[in-house]
């Protein structure tokens, strides 16, 4: 199963934004990494920063190149604005749920409870972390998983009610995905307009 596994802090400081986490490498050093990144101003062009946004939301979302643009291509076969639809299938992914309902601190960590068995979705375990849940689907932690430590911890003190389209059972230690969100309501920063712009040239 592909998935990035290389330098995470580089690529956080790269973006100035810690889109895999906390991250304290990019609290002390908030700079570009290499070794010209404190005085590097340079300026990007129209495709770099085009480019740049892509790779942001592919890092964010922890998808890889192909599989990026399949869904990209699926997002401009959808209905509605095609860069938003592009936002709501990378938020409908299993392991964007998982990490979003609280029960992983980061999308690596779902991504990892989704491939190891731990996730159910309606009840029956899928171990597909691309797997794209639909509205009114149950995501849930499978019973033998749900005194696991990361996920306990992970759940402690988690504001459940910061995402309107999902609603949290702390007795089932399970969510329901109400709706596909609104664009507003994704907390993301990606320019989704400039990966259309990209992709259509």
């Amino acid at each position: 199963m592909a998935r990035y596994i290389g330098p995470k802090s580089r690529i956080a400081r790269r973006f100035s934004e810690p889109i895999f986490g906390p991250d304290k490498a990019l609290q002390k050093r908030n700079y570009a990494p290499g070794q010209h990144g404190v005085n590097r101003h340079k300026k990007n062009s129209e495709y770099g920063t085009q480019l740049q946004e892509k790779q942001k939301a592919k890092y964010t979302y922890g998808v890889l190149e192909r599989q990026f643009r399949l869904m990209f291509q699926k997002a401009q076969r959808s209905k509605g604005i095609t860069g938003e639809v592009l936002l709501q299938l990378l938020e409908s992914r299993l392991d964007n749920i998982v990490y979003r309902l609280g029960i992983a601190p980061t999308r690596a960590a779902a991504r990892q409870l989704v491939s190891h068995r731990h996730i159910t979705v309606d009840g029956k375990v899928v171990n597909i972390p691309s797997y794209s849940v639909k509205p009114g689907q149950v995501v849930g932690v499978r019973e033998k998983s749900k005194s696991l430590e990361v996920i306990a911890a992970s759940l402690q003190g988690f504001a459940h009610e910061k995402y309107s389209w999902l609603e949290w059972s702390e007795q089932d230690k399970a969510g329901k995905y109400l709706n596909i969100p609104p664009r507003e309501e994704i907390p993301e920063n990606i320019k989704e307009q400039l990966i259309v712009e990209l992709y259509s040239k």
